[in-house]
């Protein structure tokens, strides 16, 4: 027996969601202010990583006067600015250092059982790529953003595999 579309109103509208098949991770939500004549106006900033765990990953922020409304601008953000991670055996392709305004990240591929090994905002994000086993070492500045921002960048420099071999080939016959 069809379901009418009465029985579908009576539920709200709602019909049977699929599951999200990307996730979402909040890194930060700061309160930050701007001060106009009357006083200070206050709004919250949201950074969000979102990852489908199998080698996208995207960095989103988002201001907004609540909450909520400024991760659901992050997500939508991230959305915008996903990255694509070659993943080889659960690890990144090579070895990768990346400096961002303060900060430095150094990866390098580890082997099967490691894990990742990786604090600050760099853990969730590489969770969220698909990267099972890393080791990484972050340098410089401690702030959620710019460390975050330097990973997305870090990750972006990776190359697939083939091309890498290419390169190692190209660098023994010079």
């Amino acid at each position: 027996m069809a379901k009418s579309s009465k029985d579908d109103r009576r539920k709200g509208g709602r019909r049977d969601r699929e599951p999200k098949e990307i996730d979402e991770h909040v890194l930060q939500v700061a309160r930050v202010t701007r001060v106009v004549k009357g006083g200070r106006r206050m709004r919250f900033r949201a950074t969000v990583v979102i990852g489908d765990r199998k080698g996208k990953v995207g960095l989103g922020m988002g201001k907004s006067a609540e909450v909520q409304g400024a991760v659901q601008k992050a997500v939508s953000d991230a959305k915008r600015h996903m990255v694509l991670v070659p993943i080889v055996r659960g690890t990144i392709t090579h070895e990768v250092n990346c400096k961002f305004k303060s900060a430095r990240i150094r990866m390098l591929p580890a082997s099967e059982g490691t894990g990742i090994i990786a604090g600050g905002a760099l853990r969730p994000i590489l969770e969220l790529a698909g990267v099972k086993n890393v080791l990484s070492k972050r340098y410089g500045s401690s702030n959620i953003v710019v460390n975050a921002q330097t990973a997305m960048k870090a990750l972006a420099m990776l190359r697939p595999a083939r091309k890498r071999v290419e390169e190692v080939k190209k660098e023994e016959q010079v």
